[in-house]
């Protein structure tokens, strides 16, 4: 398509001489822009995707897809049915019966809210994303309701570690001969979990169903049920079956619905960061202009003289398209490599930088997480690499065009 006297010349117009330096600079600085641009939108829009999956995986690792609550905060009784028909359901995985309640959580003279989430051993067993955390101690003595699992920070506000006791405080008052008056119990803390959520490590507790029922006197009742389903997508596909198979009084919420102002921020946010950082891409795309122009300019003689020697505007043409071309094309795929490679080793650049700075980048307590993660999703990087091809290529063809309709006449009587 290109001849190679064309990319011999395109190849010297981009290695200036002394004279031409300011053009040169011109080209190195779009370059860099390309390059810088399509970097940070590979790296942010892949931090956005890890970010969402990580908290998504997490969330809806401890939650269920559907969450089934007794209206005005009653309690479900006589589920056994309801459960039986949504665990027959196609994509269901498993019902996991829960209770939920706020405490005050003290040990010695440290204090914090918790919230108490009291499940079966066996669904504990089966709620992976804290089961195959717990670091420090182990389930023995959960299932009698003995021991409790709490979240290694707010083990660590309260001062607390295994084998130690901590008492809780129920809101919900006990009537007694003295007046109302808080229910408090005492408990061995069994083990410690860490999920990586701020959120859960820093505020929940867990304890045996049956030793909660107990606690907050609920008898045989639960607070709600808890659905989940081989996936998120699936799970919003049986929505209609979900609401057919529970037979009693109950509100039903997806997991769209109990945090669909969380999700729609972060989309939203993922969107509006693509396009802000689309406009680096642009600005680089006008350097690409300017420096081109500049150079048709500049190589207004050369030009002239290489028409009467025999060359056709569409080889005049074809010049500077290819060295416009080469600079978006080189800028882009370094860009390209220098995006996956800062995904790769976000976590040690991160603690590079930390070390640097003595600064934390990336707190557990603003953003939930105690890592940053990175998920590269292969068709938006591509998406990213043809749209820095197409506006750098497109970039090129006014100036290409301008140097190709130059008069060769005009050019050389004002030499």
């Amino acid at each position: 398509m290109f001849s190679r006297f064309e990319w011999t010349m395109a190849l010297r117009y981009l290695r200036a001489r002394r004279q031409e330096g300011f053009i040169s600079v011109i080209a190195l600085f779009s370059f860099l822009g390309i390059g810088l641009g399509v970097a940070t939108l590979i790296i942010v829009m892949s931090v956005m995707n890890g970010f969402r999956a990580e908290l998504l995986d997490r969330i809806l690792g401890m939650n269920g897809h559907y969450e089934i609550k007794a209206p005005e905060n009653g309690l479900l009784v006589d589920y056994d049915l309801t459960v039986n028909r949504l665990s027959a359901l196609n994509d269901v995985v498993r019902v996991t019966p829960l209770i939920e309640g706020q405490v005050m959580a003290t040990a010695g003279s440290n204090a914090s809210g918790a919230l108490v989430r009291a499940l079966t051993p066996q669904d504990l067993d089966s709620l992976t994303v804290l089961s195959e955390n717990i670091f420090l101690g182990s389930t023995e003595g959960y299932a009698e309701g003995k021991s409790i699992l709490i979240g290694y920070r707010l083990a660590q506000s309260l001062g607390l570690s295994v084998g130690d006791k901590v008492k809780l405080l129920s809101p919900k008052t006990t009537s007694t001969v003295f007046g109302n008056v808080p229910r408090v119990k005492t408990y061995t803390v069994g083990g410690l979990f860490n999920t990586g959520m701020y959120e859960y490590d820093s505020g929940y507790l867990f304890m045996s169903l049956s030793a909660a029922q107990t606690y907050f006197k609920y008898g045989e009742g639960v607070t709600s049920l808890e659905v989940f389903a081989t996936d998120p997508d699936t799970a919003l596909k049986i929505r209609s079956d979900v609401i057919n198979a529970v037979t009693m009084r109950a509100f039903i919420y997806n997991w769209q619905q109990s945090r669909a102002s969380f999700f729609n921020a972060l989309e939203v946010e993922r969107n509006v960061m693509f396009l802000i950082l689309t406009l680096i891409i642009l600005v680089a795309a006008f350097n690409i202009i300017s420096s081109l122009i500049m150079l048709v300019k500049d190589k207004g003689r050369d030009v002239a003289i290489l028409r009467t020697m025999g060359a056709t505007r569409g080889m005049i043409m074809r010049v500077f398209f290819i060295a416009g071309a080469s600079i978006g094309v080189i800028g882009t795929l370094f860009g390209f490599l220098l995006g996956l490679g800062f995904c790769a080793n976000i976590d040690e650049i991160k603690q590079i930088i930390e070390g640097l700075t003595g600064a934390e980048l990336f707190s557990a307590e603003i953003y939930f997480l105690s890592n940053l993660p990175a998920k590269v999703d292969p068709s938006e990087v591509t998406s990213v690499v043809i749209m820095a091809l197409v506006i750098s290529l497109a970039a090129t063809i006014y100036p290409s065009w301008r140097a190709a309709r130059l008069d060769p006449v005009e050019a050389l009587r004002y030499e």
